[in-house]
């Protein structure tokens, strides 16, 4: 799957991402305001995260991967730091 790298991932996020797949949590985001997104994950928790790069269009109901290692968000094709708020 092709992603589109927003000008906020640092190198390291990328490598630390690439050396931890498994590190990957899949959720359904519950609450977006722009700057920050609740994700309800699969394991029936929840998590906050500050979005730090560029607005993404992250609306209620979409499908995103957050990766707490490398700090990075994954949504709509997009990838961008998200850090726990």
């Amino acid at each position: 799957m092709s992603r589109t790298i927003s000008s906020t991932v640092h190198p390291i996020q990328r490598c630390m991402a690439a050396a931890n797949p498994s590190a990957w949590w899949d959720g359904i985001v519950t609450d977006a305001d722009g700057a920050e997104a609740t994700i309800a994950l699969l394991d029936g928790s929840t998590v906050r995260v500050r979005v730090v790069g560029p607005a993404v269009d992250i609306a209620a109901g979409e499908p995103v991967g957050y990766h707490p290692v490398a700090e990075l968000l994954s949504a709509s094709a997009i990838l961008t730091t998200a850090r726990l708020a």
